[in-house]
C-alpha cells in the first residue's frame, strides 16, 4: 500500500437499527393511539350531532301541536258561544210561538186540583 492509499480509511459500518426496536414499537403505539382517539372523537360528534337533529325535529312537532292547540281552542270557544246563543231563552220562546204557536199562558188562569183527602 501506498502513503496516499494509506490515509484512505475503510468505511466505518455502523449496525442498522431492527424494525422491532422499543422505540419503533414506541412510535407505533403512540400512531395507532392518536388514530383511536381521533376515531372516537370523530363518532361522539356525529352523536351530539345526531341528538341535535332529533331535538330540531321534536321541537318543529311541538311548534305545529301548540299551533294546532291554539286553533283548536279558539274554535272551541267560538263553538261555545254559538251554542249559548243558540240556548237563550227569548230566542227559544220566539221560535216556539212562531213554528209552533206555543205562548205563555197567563198565571190567572191556571186552575189547580186539591188531591188531599178530607
Amino acid at each position: 500500500m501506498s502513503h496516499a492509499q494509506a490515509a484512505v480509511a475503510e468505511p466505518v459500518t455502523r449496525p442498522r437499527p431492527r424494525t422491532g426496536t422499543r422505540a419503533g414499537k414506541k412510535s407505533q403505539s403512540r400512531a395507532r393511539g392518536g388514530i383511536l382517539w381521533i376515531a372516537v372523537s370523530g363518532i361522539l360528534l356525529a352523536g351530539v350531532v345526531f341528538v341535535n337533529v332529533a331535538v330540531l325535529r321534536l321541537n318543529l312537532g311541538l311548534d305545529g301541536a301548540n299551533s294546532e292547540r291554539v286553533k283548536l281552542r279558539a274554535e272551541n270557544a267560538a263553538l261555545q258561544s254559538q251554542l249559548s246563543s243558540e240556548l237563550a231563552s227569548p230566542r227559544i220562546q220566539s221560535q216556539a210561538a212562531a213554528k209552533l204557536g206555543l205562548v205563555y199562558a197567563d198565571p190567572s188562569d191556571y186552575g189547580y186540583v186539591d188531591l188531599t183527602k178530607k
